[in-house]
């Protein structure tokens, strides 16, 4: 739900009516507005955005890792912009660190919306560890294939591990 401070803010509020129940939170700090919304829904309430509040612009997605903490730990950052009024807006996923040895966190992968976050998620799935359920090419994309880890985890030892790359 939307908090009541935000409801003044016309992007925040026509959100509000078209997504009101995937809306979980936001703020609007340093004259940006931020919503908070629901991972599960993030490809509906991005489909929303673009093709029915205006904004036609992903100027790009990143993560924050919010170590040790296991609920919400990963926030993928959607940032956004309305080419029309140039206004600007920031959505936020939470997505819990529910990975196991087998399996990292996920989220929807919004390729289907915005085409250009493609590489943005390919980023994050290795930096992060989080993967992208229907993503077109998730592979590394910075990385060695063969890898183990993910660097941008605040877990993921100071120095490294010790690695051996084949051609050496």
């Amino acid at each position: 739900m939307l908090p009541e401070g935000l409801k003044q803010y016309p992007a925040a509020a026509a959100l509000a009516a078209k997504a009101g129940s995937s809306i979980t939170g936001g703020k609007h700090e340093f004259q940006e507005l931020t919503i908070d919304v629901d991972p599960a829904q993030v490809v509906a309430v991005s489909k929303i955005l673009k093709n029915e509040l205006g904004w036609n612009r992903l100027s790009s997605i990143t993560c924050v890792d919010w170590y040790p903490r296991k609920t919400g730990r990963f926030e993928i950052v959607y940032l956004l912009q309305n080419t029309q009024t140039w206004e600007r807006l920031r959505i936020k996923a939470a997505v819990d660190d529910s990975a196991t040895v087998d399996k990292l966190p996920e989220i929807d992968s919004t390729t289907g919306v915005w085409a250009g976050s493609n590489w943005y998620e390919r980023e994050i799935y290795d930096m992060f560890g989080v993967s992208f359920r229907n993503h077109p090419d998730l592979k590394r994309i910075l990385m060695p294939v063969d890898w183990v880890g993910h660097p941008l985890r605040k877990d993921f030892p100071v120095h490294g591990y010790k690695y051996s790359y084949k051609s050496e």
